[in-house]
Order: C-alpha cells, then structure tokens, then sequence
C-alpha cells in the first residue's frame, strides 16, 4: 500500500496515456487516410518544365507528338489549354528521347541509409523528399521503411495500423528463421512513378528481439541479413534509400551493413550536433567490431547535411561554421532549412513536392523548393559519380 502511496501513478495510468495517445493518432490519420480514399499525385507540368526535365526543346516535344512518337497531350476542356504533363509522361518523353537517366547493368546501385541515432533530426523527411526529388529526375527508386514508427510508410499514403501486415507486408518476416529468401514479396508501387516501398508498422519492432536471440547463433547471417535481401531487389533500381529507427539496434546495425553510402542529417543547435558527434564516433567502434566478425565494410560517400537551419538564430550559424571548419568535405555544400512549409506538409503527411495550386506560388514555398532542390542535385551528383557508365557525361557537365 505504501507503495502505491508513493507512486501514484501506476502501470494501469501508462497504459491509459499510451491508449489516450493512440486515439489521437487514429484521428489523424482518419482525417488523411479516409475510407476508401487512395492518394494520388496530382502534380503536372506544363511543357516549359517537361522539356527541362527531358533534356530536350518544347518544339521536340510538340513535333513528336505531332508524328505520333508521343501522344496528344490531354486538353482541358474548358479553355482547350494543355493540361499538363504528368510525371508518368514526362518519363515516357524520356524514353522516346532516350534521356532516362537510368544507370547502366555494370554500375552499382546505391544504397543511400540516411542515418542517425538521434530522432527528430529530419531523417525521414530526407528520405521521403529525396526519393520524390530522384523519381522526378527518371530515377528508379526503391524506399524501405526499416522505423517500427513508420512516418515513411504513412506520407506515401499507407496506414501503417490498417493498411500494412507485419506478417506480409513488412522486413519482419524476411528477418525471421525460415523467413522468404527475396525481398520481392515486400515491394509495394506507390501513387509516385518509379517510387516502390516496402512498409513498416509497429509490429517491425519485434524484429530486435528475434535479431538479437539470433545474433548469438548466426552472428553472420543477422549482419548481413538486409544486404543479402536488397541484393535479391536491386537490379530493378537505381537507388535503394534505407530509413533506420533512430537507435543503435541490431536493425540499425543491419542498415550501417547493408548500405554503400551514408547520409547524416545533423541539425546545427548543441544537442543535436553534440548528438552527431557521439553517433559517428559510436559508428566508428561499431562498425570496426562488426568488421572482425563479418567482415569490413566500405561507402562510396558518407556525407553531414546540415537539417533545420535557422538563420535567424546566431547559435546555428555559429554551430554550422564550427560544422564547415571540422567538417570542410564531408559536409553537403547544400543545406536544408527550417521551413513552416514543410512542417505544414507533414502535418497533412504529404511532401512539399506535392503541393499543388497556388500555395506553390508562395515566396515560402519557392524557398522551400530550392532548399530542397539544392539537396537532391548535390546527393544525385554523388550517386552519379559512383556509376562509371554516367563519368563521360559529368566530364561534360564539368563536374568531374
């Protein structure tokens, strides 16, 4: 009795605030996920823009639609404008062009984790934003979810609590023993061309126990468990974006494994970067142990991007300069700000590239864009500079 008089709140109380908590979520996402209601991506492009993104004039675009190479663009019927283009489209202007950016059978795929222990850090947001920004550029893009918490799952428009089974749908059963030897089974389309997800809900979770139960009898096999899955994949992609829980946990370890590049989003306020800094050197030791029992592992790059830059705050720009002075080049040139535009975004579990209408003609949001932008074509370029196949062309860019 003294106990309970000493700690009033009792296990029976958690239990009610973790179930009041899940009634909020449920509202939420009843808003987003309506019955029935699938998302769609309803961002066009008018032929200014296709023709940018093929690499070639609007009067090519015009005369192959003109012979029959492409078809009739779709109308609206009101004005007998063109509506524009969507981006399915725009990749099948590719193809007649032969400007898909596509690597070649010899080069690699990347496998892209955007890691870091520390949550809130903007993991997620990098991922989703980067997979949307490389489908864009005609990229094949693969993102797996490996977070229990699934907010990637949930802003490419999945309910993790109702639309994904931990037993079919998730990495959980290709980690069990007996599990299915291809990720194949996993791979979902979404609303986005050339974006495939494989989900994660909460039920992802137990996946660390059976690991680390297993880690003592097949220390090689749960290592190199995720690699050997995104090898069974990888030929139907160009880049494999990984989304870790942000812990140190023997999924998290699966990732650091299975990856060939690393991205670090590091925030520039104290305790985040202090956070970065016990990360890398945590990765550091974790990695030199794992490479004594499953052998070393290398990256083609690992990169610091510097996430919710405040400018107004002079303790960011002092941190971000004391990041540029230790860090001269490891860190992305590219930075991504704080911006309310993609908190807004998020808020409705969307991306700023899927905004539509006229809140993309806001001042806010043309900043976003080139933040946003900026990222995608620094990280592209590093991707590319790992596929031989692209070299002749960055030479001609300039780059290399």
């Amino acid at each position: 009795m003294a106990e309970t008089q000493d700690y009033p709140v009792a296990l029976d109380d958690i239990d009610a605030l973790a179930l009041r908590a899940d009634t909020v979520i449920k509202r939420l996402r009843e808003r987003v996920f309506a019955p029935g209601l699938q998302k769609t991506l309803d961002v066009r492009f008018n032929v200014r823009t296709a023709a940018e993104m093929v690499g070639r004039t609007e009067k090519a675009i015009r005369d192959a639609e003109g012979d029959g190479r492409l078809p009739e663009p779709e109308k609206n019927p009101e004005t007998g404008r063109r509506a524009g283009y969507t981006l399915e489209e725009v990749n099948r202007m590719r193809e007649v062009f032969g400007t898909l950016p596509h690597r070649a059978p010899g080069d690699p795929a990347t496998v892209l984790a955007v890691q870091n222990f520390k949550g809130g850090v903007g993991k997620s947001t990098v991922v989703v934003h980067l997979a949307q920004y490389l489908a864009m550029r005609g990229y094949r893009v693969c993102v797996i979810d490996c977070d229990s918490q699934g907010s990637t799952t949930s802003i490419f428009g999945l309910n993790p609590d109702v639309d994904v089974d931990e037993d079919e749908d998730t990495l959980y059963p290709f980690f069990r023993h007996g599990g299915p030897s291809s990720l194949h089974y996993a791979l979902r389309a979404t609303y986005w061309p050339n974006i495939a997800l494989i989900p994660a809900n909460l039920g992802l979770y137990d996946a660390e126990y059976e690991f680390a139960a297993r880690m003592v009898r097949e220390q090689n096999f749960v290592l190199d468990r995720l690699r050997s899955g995104i090898e069974t994949i990888s030929d139907q992609f160009d880049v494999i974006l990984l989304d870790p829980p942000p812990a140190l946990g023997m999924i998290s370890l699966s990732v650091l494994r299975a990856a060939n590049a690393l991205l670090i989003p590091a925030p520039p306020n104290n305790i985040d970067f202090g956070s970065t800094a016990h990360f890398l050197k945590m990765m550091g030791a974790t990695l030199n142990e794992l490479a004594e029992h499953g052998g070393a592992r290398g990256y083609h790059f690992v990169k610091i991007l510097a996430t919710k830059m405040n400018d107004q705050k002079s303790a960011h720009q002092a941190i971000k300069r004391v990041m540029e002075a230790v860090f001269p080049h490891d860190l992305l040139n590219a930075v991504l700000k704080d911006s309310a535009e993609i908190d807004n975004a998020t808020a409705n579990l969307m991306t700023v590239y899927e905004i539509t209408g006229a809140a993309t003609r806001t001042e806010t949001h043309k900043r976003c864009r080139v933040y946003l932008d900026a990222v995608g074509r620094e990280v592209e370029t590093l991707i590319r500079k790992t596929w031989p196949s692209h070299h002749a062309g960055l030479r001609k860019e300039g780059i290399l």
